[in-house]
């Protein structure tokens, strides 16, 4: 097979053609012909907008079939991928597609109680001056999908939307559906045209500065890491995969879609997390397959309705991003039906890079992330610092030669910023993080971009961000506040304020005013001894 995403869309309809692609509970259920089928459709609706390859399509919309299909629509046109997180506001998407130059944005209707794209026009309306161009002024087509209740974004934001703005009048998807029809024989062209070295997606990350980052990867490497995943997992045609990790993440795109899409797996996606819905889900999918962090096994472990569901579908699950306990791993072989249970180790610039395999005992897939896998070395810097290199690391980070310069050096190696050690085996253990960064309920946050918004509220003189031990969300932020003289702030208008300005992960969850931060002799605040007194 050509190692492009186009490539797999046709092979999957050849090879399990008539078998379920995505069954999505309360949506359709697509067969893998069907799936080719409707990508066939959206990328001919893409080219009939002008999108060229090498365009970049936006994506700020949750785990429904609309995300699927606007995803391999976009990449069977020979366009470049832009997920945008479905957590961030208006002003942090607006940052992702002005930053990417994405020429086309597919956004989710009523999501969560909120109007995206209401909420990103507001964010534009704000953004624009006198002196400034209008922020959406690349974008010549928006797409709104239907996902939420309530009035149609799409009719507000066209009563709203005129030709002095310089923003296109949003599309409704099934009309953009419609309009790919009688174009499949031009997307099979361009599909055939896209080369496994092209870049197929560009996620964004975030760095210690707080200034998000994308990490570009061409087909090849994103194919390679999900073939990687799925023979570790032993993932096949037999599979029903509960996709609860958002699509926006390299966990629920390329270890979750596009490991499908490679075996036959079919794809169940859940909007939202919730305990019983996906133990419900299980039970009348007989799902097999349930990635994860942590927190989700635990949830369902300790649930009251888990002995009134029949769960014993489940065979695969694969956790990381937070410790795993033992004790965990143990109850999930023994209480659930895991035959195996794997953890991982990976990041936006490489997606992954170490697995555990079946058969490991439950205590090194505790306490390890396995063993190197899709063609990486690691190599462990006298720093501590694992260092990653192979062919399936990011090509770069979109117009930053110096982050990219910084990131991978002139031997090929990327310095992740996380710390660990090789066991006898080749396991690698995570031990530490160079980073500030900390993981709440599996997602990154970089202490420095709230530490920035913090510094936007009258009266905060001084701030520092850390993460600590949450039972539920594996680690929550604490920020330690130093007031400007005479003011005063309590920790609502603290938390309030950081909620009406960034995702909901990234929200302190704790506040507490200190008359000084310590900080060393060159004025870098100690986090260290921050996170001592705290423990």
């Amino acid at each position: 097979m050509k190692l492009t995403i186009p490539a797999a869309v046709d092979r999957a309809a050849e090879m399990f053609g008539g078998l379920d692609a995505i069954a999505e509970p309360g949506g359709p259920r697509l067969t893998f012909a069907e799936l080719q089928d409707r990508v066939r459709g959206v990328a001919g609706a893409f080219i009939a907008h002008g999108i060229e390859p090498g365009d970049r399509v936006a994506i700020w919309s949750p785990n429904t079939h609309h995300w699927v299909l606007g995803a391999l629509g976009a990449l069977y046109a020979g366009a470049t991928l832009v997920p945008v997180n479905t957590r961030f506001t208006g002003s942090e998407a607006l940052d992702i597609i002005e930053r990417s130059g994405a020429r086309a944005l597919l956004v989710a209707d009523h999501f969560l109680g909120v109007d995206r794209l209401a909420a990103l026009r507001d964010a534009a309306d704000q953004m624009q001056g006198a002196d400034s161009p209008e922020p959406l002024r690349r974008l010549s087509l928006i797409v709104g999908i239907p996902v939420g209740l309530g009035p149609s974004a799409v009719e507000t934001a066209r009563s709203q939307t005129g030709a002095d703005t310089g923003r296109p009048q949003p599309v409704a998807w099934a009309e953009f559906e419609r309009q790919g029809a009688g174009r499949q024989q031009l997307a099979a062209g361009r599909a055939a045209a896209v080369d496994p070295d092209q870049v197929s997606d560009i996620l964004f990350t975030s760095g210690t500065t707080g200034r998000s980052k994308g990490a570009m990867s061409a087909h090849r490497q994103s194919l390679n890491v999900a073939l990687a995943w799925a023979e570790c997992g032993r993932v096949t045609r037999a599979d029903r995969y509960l996709v609860l990790n958002p699509f926006f993440h390299s966990f629920g795109y390329k270890a979750g879609i596009l490991v499908s899409l490679l075996t036959g797996a079919t794809i169940v996606p859940q909007l939202v997390y919730d305990p019983e819905q996906a133990m419900r889900l299980i039970a009348t999918e007989r799902i097999t397959v349930l990635p994860g962090a942590p927190t989700i096994y635990q949830t369902i472990l300790d649930h009251p309705a888990r002995d009134e569901l029949d769960l014993s579908s489940l065979r695969l699950a694969v956790t990381g991003a937070a410790v795993v306990p033992v004790v965990l791993v143990e109850r999930m072989q023994s209480e659930l039906s895991f035959d195996t249970v794997l953890t991982a180790y990976g990041l936006t610039e490489a997606v992954v890079v170490t697995m555990c395999r079946s058969g490991d005992d439950p205590r090194v897939v505790a306490t390890t992330s396995g063993r190197a896998t899709a063609g990486f070395e690691i190599r462990i810097a006298g720093t501590g610092e694992i260092l990653l290199r192979g062919p399936n690391v990011m090509l770069g980070y979109l117009d930053d030669p110096a982050a990219t310069a910084e990131a991978i050096d002139a031997e090929g190696w990327l310095h992740t910023g996380d710390v660990g050690k090789l066991d006898g085996n080749g396991n690698l253990m995570i031990t530490d993080r160079l980073k500030d960064m900390y993981i709440c309920g599996g997602f990154n946050v970089y202490p420095a971009e709230v530490e920035q918004v913090l510094a936007r509220l009258d009266g905060v003189a001084d701030s520092a961000v850390i993460g600590i031990l949450d039972q539920r969300l594996g680690e929550v932020g604490k920020a330690f506040v130093v007031l400007r003289p005479g003011r005063d702030l309590t920790p609502d208008e603290v938390v309030t304020f950081c909620r009406e300005r960034l995702a909901n992960f990234k929200v302190p969850r704790q506040v507490e005013f200190v008359p000084a931060l310590p900080r060393n002799p060159a004025g870098k605040v100690l986090k260290r001894k921050l996170r001592e007194e705290s423990a």
